[in-house]
């Protein structure tokens, strides 16, 4: 169910990489099921198109099969650190926009190091958001003033396929803060299938162990509680709520226990701070949100 403070919370939100792991599927697949996406009636919540820089050839030819009068598309390029060829294959696909009807318009990079950082601010001019990978940690805010400096922005991994992929809630909750003190716009992705924290399955193959992994709502209103000033405790502690049934959706504010929301605070966040997360998966996001929101 949509209301105003969950379009304020959750609009394009989610950027959809159904190319990564755990899914991985192939590319007319991918395109298959976003194309579906974008056609359906929670396509307000969903973002880019997520694919690696070198796949971009292999991308348009199977959005040559699409209509020709769509909507353009808008991708996130996953750029490998100092690959100039990566730089060029983006370049190229962009020019050739009549034929495919697709933009890259952000793109995301993990440097080895923080020169890495002027490489992707040297490598991509105007038009192009640039998100650049940082590990929650001691050395985050050393990162984070490069970026800042450099005017790019920040992408942390909230998990992965192993239950060490996930980051302490204390090491999380630091690195949020950190962003919110530098004033980095962010991204999230990697084990943000679900809207609530909870253990679930690593992967989906039969059997899979399962872990303990952070909800896209958990990190969002995290995000929202240090933006307004809360104390770094308390984005922890919303890091890990549990209790769906003490979240609750109106019109003009989203609450969680004794933590109140209000339109200004969520539209400030998905402005300025969290941009988006991504998911190999749309439908699970989507199924999740509207079992919460239909309360």
């Amino acid at each position: 169910m949509q209301r105003a403070s969950t379009t304020a919370l959750l609009a394009g939100v989610v950027d959809y990489a159904g190319l990564f792991p755990p899914a991985g599927r192939t590319m007319p697949a991918a395109v298959a099921e976003y194309a579906a996406a974008r056609a359906g009636s929670h396509a307000w919540m969903l973002g880019r198109f997520v694919v690696p820089a070198a796949r971009l050839p292999e991308l348009a030819d199977a959005l040559a099969a699409l209509p020709a009068d769509r909507a353009e598309w808008r991708l996130s390029a996953i750029v490998r650190d100092g690959a100039d060829a990566d730089a060029v294959a983006v370049a190229s696909f962009n020019n050739a926009l009549s034929r495919h009807r697709a933009r890259v318009d952000t793109a995301e990079a993990k440097p080895a190091a923080l020169d890495g950082i002027d490489w992707l601010a040297a490598q991509f001019g105007a038009g192009i958001d640039l998100y650049v990978e940082v590990a929650p940690g001691p050395d985050a805010d050393r990162w984070l003033e490069r970026i800042a400096a450099r005017g790019l922005r920040a992408k942390v991994r909230t998990g992965g396929v192993t239950a060490d992929a996930f980051p302490t809630p204390a090491a999380l909750a630091a690195f949020l803060a950190a962003t919110v003190r530098h004033k980095v716009p962010f991204k999230a992705t990697a084990g943000l299938h679900h809207a609530v924290r909870g253990a679930y399955r690593l992967t989906y193959e039969p059997g899979a162990a399962a872990a303990p992994m952070y909800g896209y709502l958990n990190v969002l209103l995290a995000t929202a509680a240090l933006r307004a000033g809360r104390p770094a405790a308390t984005a922890e502690a919303l890091l890990q709520m549990t209790d769906a049934a003490a979240l609750e959706f109106t019109a003009d504010a989203v609450r969680w226990g004794a933590d109140r929301f209000p339109l200004s605070m969520l539209r400030d966040t998905r402005s300025h701070h969290l941009v988006s997360f991504g998911s190999c998966s749309f439908q699970e996001p989507v199924d999740e949100f509207d079992a919460l929101a239909s309360r």
